[in-house]
């Protein structure tokens, strides 16, 4: 059986948190979660996540500055992040796959769907591909 993997859910709509959450946990993950931006950046350094599910529109810091900061770390430059956002402007999206994103869902989401691309991004890790990019 596989390593069951820590995902942090972060997103200011505790519904949505709460949607993923069992969703993952249904599939053998274990979750965290956040409600803003600040408090994800904590919760990276405490928990250490294997992914991140993140928001873009949060109070305090917004997902985009979140993915910024991740990325310019050196310890948490390779943690896998999925964008789940109703930002689905193409501006957005194409901002999201410059900044570094591996998946960018757009809600209203189907659970099935982002189950699927997590399971996509482990076994692509897992492989030792580093990841790869899935576009929705």
């Amino acid at each position: 059986m596989p390593k069951q993997k820590k995902i942090l859910v972060v997103d200011d709509e505790r519904h949505i948190v709460r949607l993923v959450q069992v969703n993952l946990e249904r599939a053998g993950h274990q979750v965290v979660s956040a409600f803003d931006g600040m408090e994800a950046l904590k919760k990276v350094e405490s928990e250490k996540p294997d992914l991140i599910v993140l928001d873009v529109m949060m109070p305090r810091m917004d997902g985009f500055e979140v993915l910024k900061r991740l990325k310019a770390g050196e310890k948490t430059k390779d943690i896998p992040v999925v964008m789940l956002t109703a930002k689905a402007q193409d501006a957005d999206v194409f901002r999201g796959w410059a900044s570094g994103v591996d998946c960018y869902l757009t809600k209203p989401f189907n659970p099935v769907e982002l189950l699927t691309f997590v399971k996509r991004i482990f076994e692509s890790y897992d492989e030792g591909g580093g990841g790869k990019s899935y576009d929705v």
